[in-house]
């Protein structure tokens, strides 16, 4: 991605709601969603996750590797989606780098567990809504446009190309 700002602003709302729903296309060709929590947003805007190497969304990835990530926080009111190209990663260096208590619950040997491995996506695309007023201003912006008939300010919107 050329523009390194874009990137930032993009971790930082990613880092503020941390799961999302990660919807990939099953081995008939539907979609499928399931929440997963976000372990790393690296600097070149690639987005890592902890999966079980031998899991269907494992299998999914390796037969179409188009994937999208929808965040959602309605109590910051903020969205984001991502949508990108996942693929599974086995490095131990950024198992052990990414790794936290919470995904023991999945994989209670840790970062040695064999079936533990990592999802890699690289965005294409990226787009976002945020508004850091509080639902009672977001709600009065409403009224607003309505009333006056003129587009409220509900706050930031943005399309990130990479």
């Amino acid at each position: 991605m050329e523009n390194k700002d874009d990137i930032t602003v993009l971790k930082d709302k990613i880092n503020d709601v941390r799961i999302c729903m990660f919807t990939t296309l099953d081995l008939a060709g539907h979609l499928s969603s399931r929440p997963m929590a976000t372990a790393k947003i690296e600097e070149d805007g690639s987005i890592w996750f902890f999966s079980n190497e031998y899991s269907l969304k494992s299998k999914e990835i390796s037969k179409d590797n188009e994937v999208l990530l929808s965040y959602s926080s309605p109590s910051n009111n903020t969205y984001i989606y991502v949508n990108g190209r996942a693929e599974l990663v086995d490095d131990d260096a950024r198992k052990k780098e990414y790794f936290m208590p919470p995904v023991k619950v999945w994989f209670p040997k840790g970062v040695e567990d064999p079936a533990l491995t990592l999802i890699k996506v690289t965005p294409k695309v990226a787009e976002y809504w945020d508004s850091s007023s509080s639902k009672m201003v977001v709600a009065f912006q409403m009224i607003k446009a309505i009333v006056t008939g003129e587009k409220g300010d509900i706050g930031e919107h943005d399309k990130i190309e990479f």
